[in-house]
């Protein structure tokens, strides 16, 4: 491991509590991270001992695995210090630094241009020689185009863009990474992975959880913000890249920008036939009853922030002409349940009648388990030629085989300099372009209520194509209906 430094401004906050450190800890229980250091910064005045306690207790509720003796090697590598985000109290932390340091942003997003500025007028963009220095940016970035582009010349006054690691934790998921090396991999896929064979693609992303106690973010986020400009644009965009020349990070994130850019753009005029926004309404839940999202705590009484997003998205190239990609996520739905799901034409060819010919679909499932699923079509057995549906479905995990979390994989990369999973500002903006006109429409009228425990609001089927159907939220895990 060349790194030496990791520093984590925000080191008192939930992000680094629930995951940044669960994280860190299996990374070092697998021996992954050398002779790094942890050094956390806040304005909590606390001492290192008092740091040291703040970790343990956070390991103690999240790493199950967490022993006496993995704890002792772990916190011999940290350390901790206290102040403001400004160029003075931020410069002593180059006594820590090393000649290969990570800072990582575990701030609120109003904080990134701040910290990102004050870091390099305390000197701490630049590298010693031979070393090297690396920003790690959360999501969101910006809230609309102005702000995103306002941020990255904040970031770009003292940083580097091959410095700048914006994570988006999807990228980490081993379902989202295996899809591009499943379908690229695969000679049986990737001649039929286009137009020609390809009826639609569907990316959906629903929580059975409401606002819970994000109110504050929420409010000025919403589902479209929150879920669609990040999560599902990138599981959008790789789903449907060109085939790469060579693996190359630059490469990659070329194409995935590729994709967007080709994207037919939306219109104030056309943003109903390509976007439906609700909000979740009050009702009951495995039993227990929930309030509509205007009675959570912190919304406002009038509030008309969506909490349910849907997009139609269509590609103006030669692999995807005329297929939609629906998009959509939401809260207090039916269930959990998160998959790429691409489905086939019909058959051209003759078949009983009783044979069913359009239901093939390829189904990258990410939760609640990680699954990959062919449904296909057979016969039944019997004495009539008569059809049924057959799921071929392997989990993507092997019994045995340890799973790494989307953190731990993204953190490595970003210590080692692998750039692959980490978004470019392009594809930041080209996401923001696209949606700007869906956040100016939005600003007026109200999204459409939907019950809690239900499918979403009926208007989203407005945005399918005669004879599609929006694969039902309420799977039982491991099923297909």
């Amino acid at each position: 491991m060349k790194a030496s430094a990791l520093v984590i401004l925000g080191a008192s906050g939930d992000l680094t509590r629930r995951l940044l450190l669960p994280a860190l800890y299996r990374l070092h229980a697998r021996k992954l991270i050398g002779d790094l250091r942890i050094i956390g910064y806040a304005l909590e005045k606390w001492s290192p001992e008092r740091f040291e306690k703040h970790v343990h207790k956070a390991l103690s509720q999240f790493v199950p695995e967490l022993d006496e003796a993995g704890w002792n090697e772990f916190r011999a590598r940290l350390d901790y210090r206290h102040g403001e985000l400004k160029a003075e109290p931020l410069a002593a932390l180059g006594d820590l630094a090393a000649a290969g340091t990570l800072f990582y942003l575990a701030l609120p997003p109003s904080l990134f241009g701040t910290a990102s500025e004050a870091l390099g007028e305390a000197g701490l963009s630049s590298a010693p020689r031979g070393g090297w220095r690396r920003l790690v940016v959360e999501k969101p970035f910006g809230s609309d185009l102005a702000s995103a582009k306002q941020l990255r010349t904040r970031m770009h006054a003292h940083w580097e863009e091959s410095q700048i690691l914006r994570i988006d934790h999807f990228l980490g998921k081993e379902t989202t990474q295996n899809l591009m090396v499943f379908r690229f991999a695969n000679r049986f896929l990737e001649p039929v992975w286009n137009a020609q064979h390809v009826s639609q693609v569907q990316i959906t992303y629903a929580e059975t959880l409401g606002v819970e106690k994000r109110a504050g973010y929420y409010e000025h986020a919403g589902a479209l913000r929150d879920m669609l400009q990040n999560h599902l644009m990138q599981l959008f965009s790789l789903a449907a890249i060109e085939p790469l020349s060579t693996w190359d990070s630059e490469v990659l994130r070329d194409h995935k920008v590729e994709v967007l850019r080709s994207v037919k753009p939306f219109t104030v005029r056309n943003v109903d036939a390509h976007a439906v926004r609700g909000q979740y309404r009050g009702g009951k839940m495995d039993r227990r009853k929930v309030v509509d999202y205007r009675q959570e705590s912190g919304v406002a009484k009038d509030s008309t922030t969506e909490t349910f997003a849907a997009l139609r998205l269509e590609i103006d190239s030669w692999r995807w002409q005329g297929v939609p990609f629906y998009l959509r996520s939401g809260k207090r739905l039916a269930s959990n349940c998160s998959e790429i799901a691409v489905q086939f034409k019909r058959n051209p060819g003759a078949l009983p009648g009783a044979v069913a010919a359009d239901n093939n679909w390829m189904i990258f499932r990410i939760k609640p388990r990680q699954t990959m699923s062919l449904l296909a079509n057979a016969k039944k057995p019997g004495l009539k030629l008569e059809g049924r549906r057959v799921t071929l479905s392997a989990p993507y995990e092997e019994e045995g085989n340890s799973e790494f979390s989307a953190y731990e994989q993204l953190l490595m990369d970003a210590l080692e300099g692998d750039r692959t999973h980490f978004l470019r500002f392009d594809e930041v903006e080209w996401a923001w372009r696209l949606l700007d006109p869906v956040l100016k429409a939005w600003k007026k009228g109200e999204p459409e209520f939907y019950a809690a425990g239900s499918e979403g609001p009926s208007a989203q089927d407005r945005l399918l194509d005669s004879g599609h159907h929006w694969r039902p939220v309420r799977l039982v895990a491991g099923e297909d209906d």
